[in-house]
């Protein structure tokens, strides 16, 4: 009979038990048995408190010595501190609770922006617990980061572990040669035979096509967001194995406000897919958690990993995929090699294969993949949407942009989509107002220096061993660096004067795909695919309009949101975040069929 693993809060309370807690323990001994050999035996109810009291004596000694070593090596590098937040509790650990509440109850970015704001800087230090976390906005920091010391910073071991149970060690996960060897396997299917190919997309794009006319002709809204993760997960899946989740086959959920939906039966396979897509989308959600709640987030689960249940689910339709794939290339891979030579791939799992016969390597770098494939295209291409339905005079410009390059039928190609100039703006001004990845982080390896925002001031010092998160969201909405206009949704700011002014002078401002080594493989392949989706849908569409009383009422942003300044008092959707930004019960549209243009 197997024994199941301990949770990971279980596996935290032992690490502490050993690290931590013996201190005392060892200390209550010493004083206990080694007062005896000096012929003064101590009471119980006086060792005991001496003990007890050594862990928080500890504790000051190593932050005092701590803070003593880097203000000697910050005078050393010639740099100054970041501002320090400083929280109402000991350690400041009242700020994990604010961050919390927040990201569950808040807007993105709720209580950092404030922070920032208050101590009047573009990178301040979250210290909670003693653990310094610099927090940055400023490009040439997210440029040093990312780019100009690329080998200074990591995902790090505190990162990898919170992940690892969906993540695996894949190219998201990892460091070092090991993510050297998950990017160089998946590299080479990325190429623009491959991703300018759109056979993969068409018969999905037909499908909801198909399901958002159905809606609209009985008078019904559509969750926008979930139908193009459907269509994202089925091209995604099929991209990588070859066979999609079938998705779009399965029951499409109506809105909150209709009492009695039409029936649906599109059989029990295909409702296996739903089960899919929210165990996905459970997983996802429980590892970021963890990241929020940083090194204590086993504490939150002491009686069960959180990830186990929608992983299973998840491991259901990945592993028969992955074993058989294996099992292919090792009865006949070898054979057709030999006579026709290299094979070509016809899918990402073909070409890592060429790389690993290791099913885990494999399941952990699909996975990764999975997740890039799906939940960013879904989040932008629902972002472009939102905003074509709040901003009606872009959406006739850009309907008008695709029936002038493709018509109102045709299928696009890799070149239309390459000269669609205003639908390449409209995709950037939803990603730079919305990004899919709003906040990231790395850990810095070696002591360093960031350049200061003001040149007449001094650096500023970043400690070895340092948590350096960089807010994308925010940095994208800064007006010293977008302009007065840089909460407002204006696509054509890709495309004037502003380009020039603004953008091309620091390219580190604009991060939708991220930067330097760990840019995005798949960044084209994901314009592709938006691209793909947004002109189908308005070759078949003339219009999209917000249903706001669709929304579940926790679904729809408070009546207090109007009151703030910028998309926040504006905006009519609640955005949400797990590792990737979504909208919180999804964006339920109506939509206006366009009339035949080929008839009339």
């Amino acid at each position: 009979m197997r024994v199941p693993s301990p949770s990971p809060g279980v596996k935290f309370l032992a690490w502490l038990t050993v690290r931590v807690l013996s201190i005392p323990f060892v200390l209550g001994l010493a004083l206990h048995h080694g007062s005896r050999r000096f012929g003064v035996e101590l009471p119980a109810w006086v060792s005991a408190p001496l003990a007890a009291s050594s862990l928080p004596m500890y504790i000051a000694y190593r932050v005092l010595r701590k803070n003593a070593r880097q203000r000697r090596e910050a005078a050393a590098m010639g740099a100054r501190f970041a501002p320090v937040v400083k929280g109402k509790w000991p350690g400041s650990i009242d700020l994990i609770g604010m961050m919390v509440y927040n990201r569950k109850f808040g807007y993105p970015g709720d209580g950092l922006l404030e922070l920032f704001e208050e101590l009047d800087s573009p990178v301040i230090n979250v210290r909670v617990l003693w653990m310094d976390a610099l927090f940055t906005v400023w490009p040439d920091h997210i440029k040093q980061i990312l780019a100009g010391d690329f080998s200074n910073y990591e995902k790090g071991k505190r990162f990898q572990y919170g992940m690892e149970s969906v993540l695996g060690t894949g190219v998201f996960n990892s460091d070092g040669e090991m993510w050297k060897f998950h990017r160089a396997m998946t590299r080479p299917f990325f190429s623009r035979d491959k991703v300018s190919h759109f056979d993969i997309f068409d018969h999905h794009a037909d499908a909801v096509i198909a399901i958002m006319k159905e809606r609209m002709r009985g008078g019904y809204s559509i969750d926008f967001q979930d139908i193009i993760g459907r269509f994202t997960m089925d091209s995604a899946t099929e991209f990588l194995f070859g066979c999609c989740v079938d998705s779009l086959k399965a029951n499409i959920p109506y809105a909150p406000d209709v009492l009695f939906p039409p029936p649906q039966s599109r059989g029990e396979q295909a409702e296996r897919a739903n089960k899919f897509i929210e165990a996905f989308n459970e997983a996802m959600q429980a590892i970021a958690e963890r990241e929020i709640l940083g090194y204590i987030w086993p504490l939150y689960e002491i009686f069960r990993d959180t990830t186990a249940e929608p992983m299973k689910i998840v491991s259901a339709f990945l592993d028969p995929i992955i074993r058989s794939a294996v099992e292919k290339k090792q009865t006949a891979g070898a054979l057709a090699a030999e006579k026709t030579g290299e094979i070509e791939a016809e899918t990402l799992l073909d070409e890592l294969l060429q790389s690993t016969s290791d099913p885990k390597v494999l399941k952990d770098e699909t996975l990764n993949i999975l997740l890039a494939g799906r939940d960013t295209t879904m989040h932008v291409t629902t972002m472009v949407i939102y905003f074509l339905s709040m901003y009606p005079d872009v959406c006739t410009r850009l309907r008008e942009e695709i029936l002038t390059h493709v018509g109102p039928t045709r299928r696009p190609t890799y070149n239309d989509i390459k000269d669609m100039k205003y639908l390449r703006a409209v995709i950037n001004e939803s990603m730079r107002l919305y990004p899919s990845v709003p906040f990231n982080v790395r850990d810095c390896i070696n002591a360093t220096t960031w350049p200061s925002p003001d040149p007449n001031d001094k650096p500023i010092y970043v400690p070895a061993s340092t948590k350096v998160p960089y807010a994308v969201f925010f940095m994208h909405r800064r007006r010293d660096l977008w302009g007065p206009d840089a909460e407002e949704f204006s696509p054509e700011r890709f495309l004037d004067e502003r380009l020039k002014k603004y953008l091309l002078n620091n390219a580190f401002q604009f991060l939708p795909f991220n930067a330097g080594p760990r840019i995005c493989l798949g960044q084209q392949f994901a314009y592709n695919e938006m691209s793909f989706m947004l002109i189908r849908l308005l070759q078949s569409f003339s219009s999209f309009e917000l249903d706001e009383a669709a929304f579940a009422p926790e679904a729809r942003p408070p009546k207090e949101w109007a009151n703030f300044p910028g998309r926040k008092g504006i905006d009519k959707f609640r955005p949400k975040l797990h590792l990737t930004m979504y909208t919180s019960d999804g964006m339920w549209i109506k939509i206006k069929e366009a009339p035949n243009l080929e008839e009339a």
